[in-house]
């Protein structure tokens, strides 16, 4: 029996080695990026404050009840932001566009909100992509991808690709060509905002102007230095990934697997471990004390190695995708205005 056991255990760590073939992307660490330094304000303790109430939300329930507590909560306060921009729905592609007055339809920008893949919307998102609009005058869709548990992860990817090519030739009004395109999106959705530039890349479509990732995941393996250094000073994600850390990685990629149908090495799921030659001008924001850090990070320094122009811009101490808590806190302003001006430096360039 006990040389049974051995042999089972021997195969699966063969197997676990040989299906998953983790790269070691340490030599990516120690650059050195922008960092904005951060004081303390009281606006802080509000965003904390908000931070508790989702978790109160949901407190005390379980599965698909607490799932289901957690998407009205988010959705709640995305819809009772204060923005100046038209909502309009759309059925075909599924989403909806965030038009302020006096917009350049011709101008798009696809956004692809966060959530963990299994939580937020257009909804929840609308103070991010009421300031998207302003910033770049442009018709922000906000598309709103198939969400796990009751879709596949491939589901969600299959949305957003969709939505691109939709958005290169429709707008608001109708059929028109886009004259200035970008892909932005926070989180879960920064990481399909990734994997959707690399895509567009080798299907040769027209290639966005430029791509925007606010604390992205890029990579599934949790193999970056932050995702455990920083669970501690991550108030959103700590609380809720933190748990994941007393787990050996191994098991981690297996449960990877089984719930997304994808190897974490994969590069639909984990843009890091992919080409990242030939991509668009492409600016990523984190927080210095997020774990998703060391991710953006990496993979910055990665796609500058292979040749293309990604931006890492940091903030000290926020709170993952702290963006959202606009006008509240006033680096979220200034995260907004940072993006505004990387927009225009990209299309000073193209004339």
């Amino acid at each position: 029996m006990l040389w049974i056991l051995l042999a089972i255990v021997v195969l699966i760590i063969a197997a676990t080695f040989l299906l998953f073939r983790v790269q070691d992307l340490s030599q990516f660490d120690g650059s050195n990026w922008a960092v904005n330094e951060v004081a303390p304000n009281p606006a802080q303790d509000k965003v904390l404050e908000r931070i508790k109430e989702v978790g109160r939300a949901s407190k005390g329930l379980k599965g698909k009840a607490k799932l289901m507590a957690l998407r009205n909560h988010l959705d709640s306060l995305g819809e009772n932001s204060e923005i100046e921009s038209e909502i309009r729905h759309c059925d075909h592609p599924r989403g909806e566009w965030v038009i302020t007055p006096g917009a350049n339809t011709r101008r798009r920008v696809l956004y692809i909100h966060g959530g963990a893949w299994a939580a937020g919307s257009p909804r929840s998102h609308r103070a991010i992509t009421d300031r998207f609009a302003h910033i770049a005058n442009a018709a922000v869709f906000a598309v709103d991808y198939r969400l796990m548990p009751e879709h596949r992860f491939m589901d969600g990817i299959r949305d957003c690709r969709q939505a691109y090519t939709w958005l290169l030739s429709n707008g608001p009004d109708g059929k028109e060509k886009a004259d200035f395109m970008v892909v932005a999106g926070d989180s879960a959705g920064g990481s399909h905002t990734l994997s959707l530039i690399a895509w567009v890349r080798d299907n040769g479509i027209r290639q966005p102007d430029a791509a925007v990732a606010l604390s992205p995941s890029t990579d599934l393996t949790l193999t970056a230095p932050s995702n455990r250094n920083n669970i501690r000073t991550d108030a959103l994600l700590g609380p809720v990934f933190g748990g994941l850390s007393k787990i050996p990685l191994p098991l981690l990629w297996w449960g990877t697997l089984a719930a997304f149908r994808i190897s974490p090495t994969n590069p639909i799921a984990s843009p890091l471990r992919g080409n990242l030659s030939n991509l668009p001008p492409t600016l990523i924001h984190a927080s210095t004390t997020e774990m998703l850090l060391d991710n953006a990070a990496r993979y910055a320094a990665k796609a500058n190695a292979e040749g293309s122009i990604v931006e890492l811009h940091t903030w000290q101490n926020m709170v993952h995708v702290w963006h959202i808590f606009t006008p509240l806190l006033p680096e979220a302003d200034q995260a907004f205005e940072d993006i505004k001006q990387f927009l225009k430096r990209i299309e000073s360039k193209q004339k």
